[in-house]
């Protein structure tokens, strides 16, 4: 097949982990036979250097155009002093807007040669395997009125049926097709939003019948996430919690720069590490490529329907772990990597792998 992926390498180690990521994509389609091209384009601070704005429109309107997106980090204390609607994040944001997303998957698992990466013990880590779907368009990143004074500040948290309704139906998918394990996670004793988000979650789980339904409080789940992790399935909520509740479930895999994110619901998906632009180590070949590498491998599944490719570089990636190799964040690895011999490592182990997904 052939396939427009637009590449948004970003701020800090941004262009060093989607270059590992786009290598891997184009080992992929020389193996099965694909063509990918490539175009990138500005995004983040890069962006609002080059032209002011930390989302141009000629890189919006290209993404629209594409099949994927695949994007590394955006951000840094560069752009820290910036008004809000010129700082990288904002870009982030209103790209999502534009691509229309709203539900952003977020796979934790734990490698068994990494339990000891984690500072949870590794008898309690073993055997994480649950899949985050955090709502992405809605809440406090986008209520309005907001507002900003030196004495006072006022954010707005608006949810509407709709936009519950259909991230939920995402996450009930999914848990049909894993172990059919759902929890919602909201914070209903306080928050109206929350009580509608329960409401409607009971509501569509009478079209579910197969899949086991439980509520939790944002606070209690946080400890539960961490203290019984293998318990979850699904893991549903929104925004705000679903931001902090994944870089907290990180903790579990043993770095951030392990774990990948797929924001689907419009026509076009945007694919992406959930670490951020690690400013301190940009440009000196030390951060973790496997998160978006990974982030490729959703790329190729939901993106593009190709589920042996995916399944092939997800194989590459976990025979690399076993073997010991990693980068200077994963703790008790054997082999250390900088970023782009770590990408070597895993295209070399495709190889090997490969074959047995075509």
């Amino acid at each position: 097949m052939e396939a427009r992926i637009v590449v948004l390498p970003g701020d800090g180690v941004g262009p060093e982990v989607t270059r590992e990521a786009v290598a891997c994509l184009q080992a992929i389609g020389e193996a099965f036979g694909h063509r990918f091209s490539f175009r990138e384009a500005l995004i983040g601070g890069a962006a609002v250097d080059a032209c002011g704005d930390p989302l141009p429109e000629a890189t919006l309107e290209l993404c629209r155009t594409a099949d994927a997106v695949l994007l590394g980090a955006v951000g840094g204390p560069a752009w820290d002093k910036h008004p809000r609607d010129q700082r990288p994040e904002s870009g982030l944001l209103r790209l999502r807007q534009g691509l229309g997303l709203y539900a952003n998957l977020r796979p934790v698992t734990v490698h068994p040669a990494l339990e000891d990466a984690s500072p949870v013990r590794p008898e309690i880590v073993r055997g994480t395997d649950m899949m985050i779907v955090r709502e992405l368009s809605g809440g406090l990143y986008f209520g309005e009125p907001r507002s900003f004074s030196p004495e006072r500040a006022v954010n707005t948290l608006p949810y509407s049926r709709e936009e519950i309704l259909r991230v939920a139906r995402v996450a009930f998918d999914l848990a049909r097709g894993r172990r059919k394990k759902l929890v919602s996670v909201d914070k209903a004793n306080v928050l109206e939003t929350s009580r509608l988000w329960r409401m409607v979650v009971d509501e569509l789980s009478a079209e579910y019948p197969d899949v086991a339904v439980q509520h939790a409080y944002v606070d209690s789940f946080a400890m539960s996430l961490v203290a019984r992790p293998r318990d979850f399935d699904v893991v549903l909520t929104e925004n705000l919690f679903g931001d902090i509740l994944s870089d907290e479930a990180a903790v579990l895999a043993g770095s951030l720069g392990l774990l990948p994110s797929a924001s689907l619901g419009g026509t076009v998906g945007l694919y992406e590490p959930i670490h951020g632009s690690a400013p301190d180590i940009a440009g000196r070949d030390l951060a973790n490529p496997v998160g978006t590498i990974l982030s490729a491998a959703m790329l190729l599944r939901h993106a593009l329907g190709l589920l042996r490719e995916a399944a092939a570089l997800e194989a590459a990636v976990d025979r690399t772990l076993a073997e010991g190799h990693g980068t200077q964040d994963l703790k008790g690895a054997t082999h250390s990597h900088g970023t782009a011999a770590m990408g070597a490592v895993i295209r070399t182990a495709l190889e090997l792998v490969g074959t047995e997904h075509r």
